[in-house]
């Protein structure tokens, strides 16, 4: 496979596959793009850095504390007494072991750098722009985490990767978590599922260690969250803006915000969160082309989420045609391709000129009468996927896992 050229990608601006963050090599080929960090740490949260490579970093607080919640045989009870711990404000329930107390009651803590205005303008850019957002962090998402070979490797040896669609759900819990205005404050939920989602981290990261089917370095390093990070972030700005979507520079900054408050929360160290837009998209240049291409485990799980986008479209799934052209629309060709989605000829063109229109539609950029039909299905398709998964985001808990994936 020739390699591609992510300057090219980026300027060619055909297809959200098109865009940089996407301009992919295969894995082999892209470790030699850099040997080691090349992203500055100036460029970051923190304004400087260690000097760490983020590939060869995971979380030191909580990965020895969980490794002894299961040496202690404490998983069980932790999950009983958290299940009903959902607002930020709210106490930790009584029992809990002192070191995990301690670690939550810290881990709950808003970084000292957030600007509550800032973040005011990230949850009324996420109620705006909402459905562009879902579609971008939690179906194009998804679609490049399943091209992730650590990450899809990672999901389907887990314990999760045997209930895709529970899977799934706990993992858009957020989603639903950062969109109310309270989402960070009293009240809202997302500090709370944060800090859940990076024990379950800690948890599949002890786990996998002893699956049979796992090989290579522990999973879930600081580099492998930034690379989901920009699969939602950079990937998801980036789209927005190749489709024209009104955003300003208040917007811009809140939703960058409320990304990154996320990231801390789930424990990527501040020097490795970008703390620009433009930071951004130079560290996704650098991290996406090394850690993406095909596998076998991705393929199926890909199938999967695919089956179930069509099944929440149409009983039977008889839309699945339009599911593939519209996967392949929000990756483009390279990552399809890797990912098993199969050409649809006559879909694939009418989804690429229809999407556009429609978005320009909705920002006041263009008529009506310009607006062609399929646009109208890909609409109808999105309201269902943004119900689907902003109810499943409400009704579902994470807990942590207690095994891997039964054989």
């Amino acid at each position: 496979m020739a390699e591609l050229s992510r300057r090219d990608m980026l300027i060619s601006g055909t297809t959200l596959g098109a865009l940089g963050a996407l301009g992919v090599a295969s894995p082999a080929q892209a470790d030699s793009l850099s040997d080691g960090w090349t992203w500055p740490a100036s460029g970051s949260i923190a304004g400087s850095g260690s000097g760490a490579d983020p590939r060869w970093v995971w979380d030191d607080v909580a990965d020895p504390l969980l490794a002894s919640l299961f040496d202690r045989g404490l998983i069980p009870e932790v999950n009983r007494l958290l299940y009903d711990w959902n607002r930020n404000d709210q106490p930790l329930p009584a029992g809990l072991p002192e070191d995990l107390r301690a670690f939550i009651e810290q881990a709950r803590r808003l970084p000292s750098w957030v600007n509550p205005a800032t973040l005011d303008a990230g949850a009324r850019f996420h109620a705006l722009k909402g459905n562009y957002i879902v579609v971008l962090t939690i179906v194009g998402a998804g679609m490049l985490a399943t091209a992730i070979p650590k990450e899809a490797r990672a999901v389907y040896y887990s314990a999760g990767g045997a209930d895709l669609k529970d899977r799934v759900a706990k993992t858009n819990i957020l989603a639903y978590a950062v969109r109310p205005q309270n989402a960070w404050a009293a009240g809202g939920t997302a500090v709370v599922e944060a800090v859940k989602t990076r024990l379950v981290h800690a948890a599949v990261r002890h786990l996998l260690k002893s699956s049979p089917h796992w090989s290579g370095p522990i999973p879930i390093s600081q580099e492998d969250m930034l690379v989901t990070w920009h699969t939602l972030a950079t990937y998801s700005m980036r789209g927005m803006r190749e489709w024209k979507v009104r955003i300003s520079s208040a917007e811009a900054a809140g939703y960058l915000q409320s990304l990154q408050v996320m990231g801390h929360m789930l424990g990527i160290r501040d020097e490795f969160l970008p703390a620009t837009w433009d930071s951004s998209y130079t560290q996704s240049d650098i991290v996406l082309p090394r850690n993406m291409g095909p596998t076998s485990e991705g393929v199926e799980l890909n199938a999967i989420l695919r089956g179930m986008l069509a099944e929440m479209t149409s009983p039977g799934g008889i839309d699945k045609p339009l599911v593939n052209a519209f996967s392949r629309y929000l990756t483009g060709n390279q990552v399809a391709d890797w990912n098993g989605i199969p050409r649809q000829p006559l879909s694939d063109p009418v989804v690429k000129a229809a999407w556009p229109l429609l978005v320009q539609f909705r920002e006041g950029l263009i008529g009506l009468p310009l607006v062609p039909a399929t646009a109208w299905l890909l609409d109808e398709m999105i309201k269902k996927w943004t119900t689907y998964y902003l109810t499943k985001g409400a009704q579902t808990k994470i807990v942590i896992p207690t095994g891997n994936r039964p054989s």
